[in-house]
């Protein structure tokens, strides 16, 4: 079945797992920009609890399409994100593996969101395989009435999720528990090639 998703900054497990069950996927670019969502922001495990990092963008954005958000960089957030994951994950069993398809995202500048959500995505479904392919949506369809699942408002950073995923490995589960639905990178750098494993239904 054909579904269509907000773009995400890393996204959730859950985000992935909905994403690995459609025929499908469209990734909404013509929508109005949303603050505090995953549009621009992730969740991760650190020492300390789990961690909201979030990528900062241009004003004004009010109206503004997702394709036209400009990122800000006035501070130098690409090396607080980058030092956050580094040091969250640094002793996961597969962060040395992939840092270098990560890193290059927090050492140059891309100009507009989009194609920095789109190009972590990228790397991340490289890594998981099986996700199928995604396409740009044309135009905004308010109502996707031709049968197509609409994800758009179903992930929220401000809300507790409600998926009920596979557990597996964490660095820090020892001293918080299982933390449920993080960033897909808490999975891909604890379980590397065996992600697709806890994706799945």
């Amino acid at each position: 079945m054909e579904a269509v998703f907000p773009l995400a900054y890393l996204g959730p497990v859950s985000y992935y797992a909905a994403m690995l069950s459609s025929e499908k996927v469209l990734l909404e670019q013509y929508e109005h920009y949303l603050k505090q969502t995953y549009r621009t922001r992730c969740k991760i495990a650190t020492s300390n609890g789990i961690l909201d990092l979030t990528v900062p963008v241009e004003k004004p954005y009010n109206k503004c399409a997702m394709k036209d958000i400009r990122i800000a960089y006035k501070e130098n957030w690409q090396h607080i994100h980058w030092g956050a994951l580094e040091s969250a994950y640094r002793s996961s069993p597969f962060f040395d593996y992939y840092r270098d398809d990560f890193e290059p995202f927090y050492t140059r500048q891309i100009d507009f969101l989009l194609d920095f959500d789109l190009g972590l995505h990228e790397v991340v479904a490289s890594l998981i395989g099986k996700l199928p392919k995604v396409e740009l949506t044309q135009e905004y369809i308010p109502d996707y009435q031709t049968g197509a699942l609409d994800f758009r408002s179903a992930f929220s950073p401000k809300e507790l999720s409600s998926y009920k995923g596979k557990t597996y490995y964490q660095v820090f589960d020892q001293k918080f528990g299982f933390q449920n639905d993080l960033s897909i990178v808490d999975l891909l750098f604890n379980m590397g090639p065996e992600s697709i494993l806890v994706l799945r239904p």
